[in-house]
Order: structure tokens, then sequence, then C-alpha cells
């Protein structure tokens, strides 16, 4: 197949069978050069209605969850408590003042912010997953999660002001250090034209280690009190507030329109980044591109939650062994199976031991790890 053979996917217009076509074409060409083929499962037709009904069903969680709790809220009071809060709606306000006060300076802050890091995480998830070709990355493959674990280590138990006015250093100093390690470790990993992903990787685990260790190293000359410190390792949502949501959205929404937006590009650089080169793909600014928006998502989520695992790890590959692992439609449904993922492990991480708490990190690592070990063992026979 000639050079003509590849350009024709970067002319396809439509979700039709000339884009899945070609893909097949170049699918059969990539084992010749040790090549994967692009993931095709979208057809046709963008399948809108199933986003919309993971949606529905991700909204029907978040109601279910703050329904429950040491106070009882019933559903049907819930819907009516925020339907209130709807202009042109005016139902009868039948429910106690505790009720909507519970409901929306407790709850609600809470599940909303789960469901966005969530979101962030999964998101991020599957977009390193798609640019490092591995089925095993998560969105704290190169460092974020160290970097941000150090930040608020150091304004936990050195002794700097947790606040400052009516502005949190903890967020603050948990973003900063995982931007900074994601960009420690790309400065390291960059050549003179290119940054190869092995030696991104690397880096990113070495930097991860260094801060790994200063951190236990903070931690054992600190104060024998380490409880904040190891609430905010294993992260929760204890604190929500509904600014919290507000800060994480502004860096999630352009973050996820700029990975949607490459959802294409993702799967014609499951092929090799020659072939990518040839189909008109700027192969360094794409890594660039992929690589910031997801760590700053990520560093945003973390920086509010702290540090929950499994998440990015899970949520795209439930998507993508159900529905294909085209990222055109892969990107957003992880997102959405994110979000209830988490509402749903911060739902029994609040409700299990009641009126004691479990830390969010907990439940989904008792979730996560099994599934992280099924990968191992059966992703030669899925494909992964």
């Amino acid at each position: 197949m000639g050079i003509s053979g590849f350009v024709r996917v970067t002319h396809c217009r439509e979700w039709g069978s000339d884009l899945s076509q070609s893909t097949r074409e170049l699918g059969a060409r990539a084992p010749e050069s040790g090549s994967r083929p692009i993931p095709v499962s979208v057809g046709l037709r963008y399948p809108w209605w199933r986003l919309v009904a993971a949606a529905a069903v991700v909204l029907l969680l978040a109601i279910f969850a703050v329904s429950r709790g040491s106070v009882g809220i019933p559903p049907v009071t819930v819907a009516k408590i925020l339907a209130s809060k709807l202009p042109f709606l005016d139902p009868i306000a039948d429910w106690p003042a505790t009720s909507e006060t519970i409901l929306m300076q407790l709850r609600l802050p809470r599940v909303v912010l789960a469901g966005i890091v969530g979101a962030a995480l999964a998101t991020s998830g599957a977009a390193y997953q798609g640019l490092f070709k591995n089925p095993l990355a998560d969105p704290y493959l190169i460092g974020v999660a160290s970097g941000a674990g150090l930040g608020a280590t150091i304004v936990l138990i050195t002794g700097v002001p947790l606040m400052v006015g009516t502005l949190s250093l903890l967020p603050i100093a948990a973003f900063a250090g995982g931007l900074g390690a994601v960009s420690l470790a790309y400065m390291i990993a960059r050549r003179s034209s290119e940054t190869p992903l092995s030696t991104l990787i690397l880096a990113g685990v070495a930097i991860a280690s260094l801060a790994g260790a200063v951190t236990s190293l903070l931690m054992v000359r600190s104060d024998p009190d380490l409880r904040p410190l190891l609430s905010w390792l294993l992260g929760g949502f204890i604190s929500a507030r509904w600014s919290h949501s507000a800060v994480v959205l502004m860096y999630l929404v352009p973050a996820a329109a700029l990975l949607a937006g490459y959802g294409r590009i993702l799967n014609v650089l499951q092929l090799d980044e020659d072939h990518a080169a040839q189909l008109g793909v700027s192969v360094e600014r794409t890594k660039l591109l992929l690589v910031g928006s997801a760590t700053l998502a990520t560093a945003a989520a973390v920086s509010f939650s702290g540090l929950i695992g499994f998440v990015g790890l899970v949520a795209p590959h439930v998507v993508r062994l159900t529905w294909g692992g085209d990222y055109r439609f892969l990107l957003p449904m992880s997102a959405l199976v994110g979000a209830g993922f988490l509402i749903l492990a911060d739902l029994v991480a609040r409700t299990i031991v009641s009126p004691a708490e479990l830390p969010v990190g907990i439940v989904t690592a008792f979730c996560g790890a099994p599934f992280f070990l099924y990968l191992l063992r059966k992703r030669s026979t899925v494909g992964l």
C-alpha cells in the first residue's frame, strides 16, 4: 500500500466506512513494521446516545449518593430541593430546613467534587494509556502524584501556615508539586528535537522515587501526629466545598476539551511514530499537548482530593473492554465512568463504617487492585 493509503485517513470527514476501511488497511500493514492497528469501534455514527445514557446513570448515582448518610434524605426530597434552586420552578417546600442545609452545604459539594475528580483522573488515564501505548498506565505514571504529595507534605508538617487570609496553601502546594515533578521529568527526557516516551517514563519514575524519598524523610523527622498528612495522602472529600469544584473545573474543562479533540490523533498514534508523522501528525507537539493537558487535569484534581489511585486505570479499561478502543469515544465515556465510580467509592467510604469514615483511596484500592491483577493476567488474551 502506498502513501496515498495513509493520507486517506486524515481526509476522512465522516465517521463512516472510509475511515473504517482506511484504518483496517493500516492495521493490516502494521505487523510488517511491528506497529499496532488503529482501534475502531465507533462505526458509522458517533454513539451520542451512549454518552447521554451514561450521563443519566451518573446523575441518578449522584442523587442516590446524596440521599444516603447518617441522616437519610429521600431521593424525591432531594429532587425537590434541587428543583427549587432552578429558575421558573417553585415546588412546595415541604422538607425540613436541616435537610436542605445538609444537602446543599455538605453532601452535594462532596458528591460533585468526587464526580469531577473521577472524570479528571479517568480522562487523564485514558490519554496516558493511548500516548504511551501502555495498558497499565495511569495519571500518576510520570510523577504527578509524588510531586503533589511532596508539596502537601511540606505544607502540613514543616510549620508553613495552612492559611494565608482566606486562601488555603495546601492545594496550591500540591498543584505546584505535581506540575513541577512532571515538568522536571519532561525536561530531563527532552532531547534536541524529540522526547522519547520510554525516557519520559523512566525520568518520571526517577523523579517520583526522589520525591517519595523526600516525603518519607520529612515524615520521619516530623511531629508524631501524622494523621492529617496520611488522610490527605490516602485521598478523600471530607472538606469539599463548592469553590473546590469551581477551581478544578477551571483546569479540567479546557484540558478535557483538548484531549477529546485529539481522539482521532490518539487512534493514529497507536501505530508507530513514523507512520503517524506520514499521516501529517506533529508527533512532538502532540506529545507535549497531551502530557500537559493530562497533567494539568490530574494536578488540579489531586490538589483537593489527595492521592486516589486506580480510577485512571480502571475506568478506561471498563470502557475499552465493553465498547472498544476508539479514543474518540473512549475519552468522554471514560470521564463518565470515572465520575460514577468515584461517586460510588466515596459513598462506600463515608457509610460503610459510619459514623467513622474511610479514606476514599482505600476503597478504590480494594476495587482497583483485583482489576489490575486481572489485566496483568488477561492482557495477552484481550489484546491490550
